[in-house]
């Protein structure tokens, strides 16, 4: 038989998302944590495609993050969370407005807004040494919901690039990818 394998009864497929760097045009492919993030990794998947404008993190160290307008119906709460990510995890962040407008972050006038209360972060690990403290407030736990499967070592490149060459006009998306 040709094509995907059959369901086992009782067992969900796995389901992938690609995440891509448009304007580098590098890509890696991560697996939803479903079973450790039920409710994130389901918020997210109803919701793709998403994108915005690529940042490397200030803070927090090896990372790379888009905020988009917040887009669950019911926010998944806390779950699978840490802040300590490690290279290939990829990260949920639920912010108010404050917390994001404040000089420190740097944001241009209305970037961090995007119209509503409240904005999610989607962002993704590439390499060791992690802490999610922000000096303006304190922890910031984030809910881990995928984890890269395929391609860390060519976004880690692309996400090293970002932090040495500037993310000027670079766009990070998240989009489905078939269920396996």
């Amino acid at each position: 038989m040709i094509g995907r394998p059959p369901r086992l009864k009782g067992r969900k497929l796995a389901r992938f998302i690609e995440i891509t760097l448009e304007k580098r045009g590098v890509s890696c492919t991560a697996r939803l944590l479903d079973e450790q993030a039920p409710n994130t990794a389901r918020a997210v998947w109803d919701a793709l495609p998403q994108r915005g404008d690529a940042l490397h993190a200030k803070y927090a160290r090896n990372e790379i993050y888009a905020l988009v307008p917040a887009f669950a119906d019911v926010e998944p709460g806390r779950e699978n969370t840490t802040i300590t990510p490690i290279p290939g995890d990829v990260a949920y962040f639920m912010f108010d407005q404050w917390q994001l407008n404040t000089p420190g972050h740097g944001y241009v006038d209305g970037q961090a807004s995007l119209d509503r209360p409240e904005i999610v972060d989607l962002a993704l690990f590439y390499e060791r040494n992690n802490l999610l403290l922000n000096p303006d407030y304190g922890w910031v736990p984030a809910n881990i919901f995928a984890t890269i499967t395929e391609g860390l070592d060519r976004m880690a490149a692309a996400a090293t690039d970002m932090w040495l060459k500037g993310v000027e006009n670079e766009v990070l998306s998240f989009s489905r990818l078939p269920e396996q």
